[in-house]
């Protein structure tokens, strides 16, 4: 097959872990995903906003309402899948989102998957990895508002990660990463102090990471906090 026949999205088969329906869900080929640079929060922005990973990281089953990424845990603790079943099964119109989407609609299938996440009692670290992604739809589609409510929940949940020292299996989720953007966030939300707090705790792991590009981001950040709360103070005695 020649790349001119091949498309940025394909069908991907998926058999729901909740009701066991099979379904089809749409994902990018790597090769057309093209980024073009990162905000200091690590949010994507690609040579074309259509053909995001962003956008097809949610899965939802249409038949059940359903909806996880491949974060998710396998199992299902004792009860959690009958709470799923009452507040998301016995209400959930047939719907597909496994066609193209908008960023519209995938925050919708963020916000499914949230509410999954949490009836099914997800782990700290795959909430915030959800809620952050969110906030970045929010971002896009410049709601300032959506973006702040998701942000802080992700800074929760972020915080509850690091003092479970728990980071999952993907390499976005590393202690030195949530360490970050602990303090990204708390600069994001004008907690400056809070923010220069956690930097400094990254600087401090510098000979004990690989990841020097987190170490010189939070050095960075630091100052960019540092300079940010001097202009608000300067501003408050004018």
């Amino acid at each position: 097959m020649t790349n001119e026949l091949l498309t940025p999205l394909y069908d991907k088969n998926e058999t729901c872990p909740n009701c066991k329906t099979t379904f089809t869900t749409k994902k990018i080929r790597s090769r057309f995903i093209k980024l073009d640079h990162s905000d200091t929060d690590f949010c994507p922005y690609y040579q074309d906003e259509k053909v995001s990973p962003l956008l097809y990281f949610v899965k939802v089953c249409p038949s059940c309402g359903y909806s996880y990424t491949d974060q998710f845990a396998t199992y299902f603790y004792e009860g959690t899948q009958e709470a799923i079943q009452e507040a998301v099964c016995d209400k959930w119109v047939p719907h597909n989102f496994g066609e193209e989407r908008t960023i519209s609609q995938a925050i919708q299938t963020y916000k499914l998957a949230f509410y999954c996440a949490t009836l099914k009692k997800e782990k700290s670290i795959i909430i915030a990895n959800l809620l952050l992604r969110l906030t970045w739809l929010c971002r896009k589609m410049d709601d300032q508002d959506k973006e702040t409510r998701f942000t802080e929940l992700a800074l929760e949940h972020l915080n509850k990660a690091y003092l479970d020292a728990y980071y999952g299996n993907t390499p976005d989720m590393t202690e030195i990463r949530v360490l970050y953007l602990i303090g990204e966030l708390n600069r994001r939300l004008g907690r400056y102090d809070q923010a220069t707090t956690h930097f400094s705790k990254v600087v401090d792991m510098q000979n004990k990471t690989p990841e020097r590009k987190i170490v010189n981001l939070a050095r960075q950040q630091w100052h960019v906090a540092r300079d940010e709360k001097r202009r608000m103070q300067d501003q408050a005695e004018v």
